[in-house]
C-alpha cells in the first residue's frame, strides 16, 4: 500500500522527484534543467544558459565541454527552455509586439524554484546565452540587473533597437562575437518584417545608461577586447573573436573570469 501511495504521489507531482540534469524541473507550465557540480549538493552560485533558436534545455545537458568548464568553478548549470524552442523577445519577428514581460515573469520563476530546491543564490550567479539565447541575455540584463551579478551574451543582441530605458542601476556585462558573424551580423540584418539590432547601438545605449567611462583595449591570443568601468565598479566588455556565428567554452570562461576579476562573482 505504501509503493501504491508514494507512485501516486509521484504522478501527481513529478517535479518533487525527478528534477536534474536528465529530467525537468517544472514551474507552472514551463520547464528547466539543473546539472550539479560532482560532490555537493548546495553550490553557491550557477550559470544559467539560454539555448538559441530551437534549441532545448535537453540538449544543453549533452553539451559536456560546458558542464565541466562550469562545474569545475563550483557552479550550478541551469538549461533554461523557451516555449517551442522561441524566446517571445520584443520586436522579434514571431512576437513583434511583445514587451518580454512573459519570458522575465519565467526567469524570475527559475530564480525562485532554483534557489528553493537548490539553495542557488542569485547574487553568486551569472546569465549566459548564445544566438536566440545572447538576445535573451541582452534583455534580461535591461529588465532584471538585479537578478545576475553579471552578464555574457555570445552572438546575439536586441531586436530592431535598444529599448527606450533599462532598469537601474546597470550590472556587468561581457559581450563576446565572432568578426564575421553571418547568422547575427555585428550591423545585423533583416529578418521578415524587423531585423536584428547593432550591436554598436545596444553597447552605446549601455555606456549611456551606465556611465561607463572611455575605453580600454584588453587583448589576448584569443580575443580582441574593449573595456569600459563605472563609479559602481561594474564593467562592460565588448570582446571579437575570429570566426562566424560559433560558440566556444573557452569565450564563455574568459567572460567568467573578467566577472570575477571585476568582483562580482
Amino acid at each position: 500500500m505504501r509503493y501504491v501511495l508514494v507512485l501516486i504521489l509521484m504522478v501527481l507531482a513529478p517535479s518533487a522527484y525527478a528534477c536534474g540534469e536528465e529530467s525537468d524541473c517544472q514551474i507552472g507550465d514551463r520547464v528547466y534543467r539543473i546539472s550539479m557540480p560532482e560532490g555537493t549538493t548546495a553550490p553557491k552560485g550557477a550559470l544559467v544558459w539560454a539555448h538559441g533558436y530551437r534549441g532545448t534545455a535537453a540538449g544543453v545537458m549533452r553539451n559536456g565541454s560546458l558542464k565541466r568548464m562550469v562545474h569545475e568553478r563550483g557552479m550550478a548549470l541551469i538549461a533554461v527552455q523557451a516555449r517551442d524552442g522561441l524566446w517571445k523577445l520584443p520586436n522579434g519577428p514571431r512576437s513583434f509586439s511583445s514587451t518580454g514581460a512573459e519570458e522575465f515573469r519565467y526567469f524570475d520563476a527559475v530564480a525562485k524554484d532554483a534557489q528553493r530546491r537548490f539553495g542557488i543564490d542569485p547574487a553568486e550567479s551569472v546569465m549566459s546565452g548564445f544566438s536566440a539565447g545572447g538576445m535573451m541575455v541582452w534583455n534580461l540584463a535591461c529588465a532584471r540587473p538585479e537578478r545576475f551579478s553579471g552578464f555574457i551574451p555570445i552572438a546575439g543582441t536586441y531586436w530592431l533597437q535598444p529599448p527606450e530605458s533599462c532598469t537601474t542601476p546597470t550590472t556587468s556585462i561581457v559581450h563576446l562575437h565572432g568578426d564575421r558573424d553571418g547568422t547575427v551580423p555585428l550591423d545585423g540584418r533583416e529578418i521578415g518584417a524587423t531585423r536584428q539590432g547593432k550591436v554598436s547601438e545596444a553597447l552605446a545605449d549601455y555606456t549611456r545608461q551606465g556611465a561607463f567611462g572611455p575605453v580600454r583595449e584588453n587583448n589576448s591570443d584569443m580575443l580582441r577586447c574593449q573595456e569600459r568601468s563605472n563609479a559602481d565598479g561594474e564593467i562592460l566588455e565588448f570582446c571579437l573573436f575570429e570566426g562566424g556565428h560559433s560558440f566556444r567554452t573557452e569565450y564563455l570562461s574568459y567572460g567568467l573570469d573578467r566577472l570575477k576579476a571585476a568582483g562580482q562573482l
